[in-house]
């Protein structure tokens, strides 16, 4: 493992779904050098390059709760409802999903089709 110039061991996170792929320096629920912050779920974490304060970090993605797959947050690769889900488990389970997220999907999805038809 690399040490970044604070001394902290460098790892690497990468998405399965868009391989966006970034150094990591935490993984869990409480990151280091902050005082009452627990997230909700297992992130890869890091510290946030454009603050000079120690205690921002940026969450780069986490694993799917049902095929564990490593997904970063961005809302093409997954989608965050109690628990994190790569969005092909949203789409294979998504009747299990409460009325409000389905059709958000949808909606998504109609916008998508029309941005490549024109």
């Amino acid at each position: 493992m690399e040490e970044d110039k604070d001394g902290q061991s460098q790892r690497r996170f990468t998405c399965k779904f868009c391989d966006f792929s970034a150094s990591y320096t935490y993984y869990g629920q409480k990151p280091p050098n902050t005082r009452a912050i627990v997230l909700l779920e297992e992130c890869f974490v890091t510290k946030d390059p454009f603050s000079p304060n120690k205690e921002k970090f940026l969450v780069l993605g986490s694993h799917c709760s049902l095929c564990g797959k490593t997904v970063c947050v961005g809302t093409e690769c997954s989608l965050f409802y109690t628990k994190r889900f790569c969005l092909s488990c949203v789409r294979e389970h998504l009747e299990e999903f409460p009325q409000q997220i389905q059709a958000e999907l949808k909606k998504k999805k109609q916008a998508q089709k029309t941005l490549v038809t024109q």
